[in-house]
């Protein structure tokens, strides 16, 4: 974890100076994930301040004010979607936290909950409290097991000091958490296919609407927010909206924990201000490329977000501009790929990913996600033909759009975009029966080589 030197432009004098880390501070500190060392160094005074200076509609409102938006891939106001909770309701409100963490390129959330896990419960307590909430869940993935225990402990510790449980600090104020091990499915970082898995049932998306703000968790009205976007809670309590909204973008406000792999030197988790570029991303934090290699592709938002070209190292990593680039900021999970790397090949393992995933709930993901597999197989193993990168595109257009959840439109990023980017890797393949660059060059030649005989 390193502070970016990306250089902020400034709209206001900076509270906090040039590259603030309102999540990762104190990440450093030995035993930050205990509460003695985590309240030494200032845990829950952020929470004792929420509770004293706002009442809950007002803190909405200064979560509105930050410009915190979903960390979880959305990008959706934070307060905004707090507000579309019913004012009345004859059932108990819930606030759910995603923690089920499992976008490829993506480790940011399991590193804040193994780390430190009270800056989450801080968080979870801060937005229960502003949408009066009284029973919020923390949904952990089931692979992620020491980051559920540590959540586990720190809730348990939370409870003992009298920051969960009945008149938190004084103020009236009454929540209960509790802690739930999924089962380790990718569909249930689908916040209805969440709700689902909660409930006891399996992991099916639900259709909307209804919204989980009105329907949700047991028929109540539910709010569901990422772990990141919790986590980013206590500083904006404690320094204010108007220091948070100090950096990042006009659109895009605020810190972003950038996790950074593929083929660099420092691979990791970055936090930097929103609107940071690729190329500081890239070359200043995460090291440069490895063994001097070329960039070749960047996966901006995790594996479900489209490809970009070399040519946009200098994009700015904010949820507009990566949108305008034909791509999305998503999980903020980048990954680099180099020079030397076969596009077809590296599509082919995305596009099993997805087939693996599928929960098979509607017939466009269930059957398209297989038929896409199979054809980027026996083109990767130089058994295609040129028609099939157009059947390829033709699948892909009956899916996007028509599928009960994302993971159907997610399937098809990594393929549409590479044919965009780069068509005659597929071309070759299929007119040389081998790979472009890298050892696949010689390998599926001598499979097709083998096949025929």
């Amino acid at each position: 974890m390193a502070d970016s030197t990306e250089t902020q432009t400034e709209r206001a004098p900076l509270p906090l100076g040039p590259n603030p880390r309102f999540i990762t501070e104190n990440f450093e500190v030995p035993g930050i994930d205990q509460i003695e060392v985590y309240r030494a160094h200032g845990g829950y005074e952020a929470l004792a301040k929420a509770l004293k200076s706002f009442q809950p509609d007002e803190l909405v409102e200064e979560v509105k004010k930050s410009g915190l938006r979903g960390r979880g891939g959305a990008g959706f106001a934070t307060g905004l979607k707090w507000s579309f909770l019913p004012k009345e309701s004859p059932k108990p409100r819930y606030l759910c936290v995603n923690g089920d963490e499992s976008e490829p390129g993506t480790f940011k959330d399991r590193m804040i909950m193994e780390v430190s896990p009270h800056l989450l419960v801080e968080g979870v307590i801060i937005a229960s409290y502003a949408t009066k909430v009284h029973h919020a869940f923390i949904y952990v993935r089931g692979e992620l097991l020491k980051a559920g225990l540590q959540v586990e402990r720190a809730v348990r510790e939370a409870v003992e000091a009298g920051f969960i449980g009945k008149d938190i600090l004084g103020s009236g104020f009454d929540l209960a958490i509790t802690v739930h091990h999924g089962a380790g499915a990718y569909i249930c970082g689908e916040e209805s296919a969440l709700l689902e898995s909660l409930e006891g049932k399996r992991g099916y998306p639900r259709l909307k609407p209804p919204f989980p703000a009105v329907v949700g968790l047991y028929s109540g009205p539910t709010v569901i927010n990422n772990v990141e976007t919790l986590a980013a809670l206590p500083a904006i309590a404690r320094y204010g909206a108007d220091a948070y909204a100090a950096y990042g973008t006009e659109k895009s406000k605020g810190t972003r924990v950038y996790c950074l792999s593929g083929h660099v030197n420092r691979p990791g988790n970055y936090e930097a201000p929103l609107g940071l570029s690729l190329r500081t991303l890239i070359e200043d934090l995460g090291g440069g490329m490895r063994d001097g290699r070329a960039v070749k592709a960047i996966i901006p938002g995790g594996s479900s977000s489209p490809m970009l070209g070399a040519d946009k190292l200098d994009l700015p990593l904010d949820y507009e501009a990566v949108a305008a680039a034909g791509s999305m900021l998503g999980s903020a999970g980048v990954i680099v790929v180099d020079d030397q790397t076969c596009i077809v090949g590296a599509t082919l393992r995305m596009s099993e990913f997805y087939r693996d995933e599928s929960c098979g709930k509607c017939t466009p993901c269930r059957e398209g996600t297989f038929w896409l597999v199979q054809l980027v197989e026996r083109l990767e193993a130089g058994e295609g033909r040129e028609s099939d990168i157009d059947l390829l595109l033709d699948i892909c257009d009956n899916m996007f759009g028509k599928c009960f959840c994302p993971l159907g439109d997610a399937a098809t990023s990594c393929i549409v975009s590479s044919i965009k980017l780069f068509r005659d890797e597929y071309i070759h393949h299929v007119r040389e029966h081998a790979c472009l660059v890298g050892p696949g060059a010689t390998r599926a030649h001598a499979t097709a080589e083998a096949h025929a005989r």
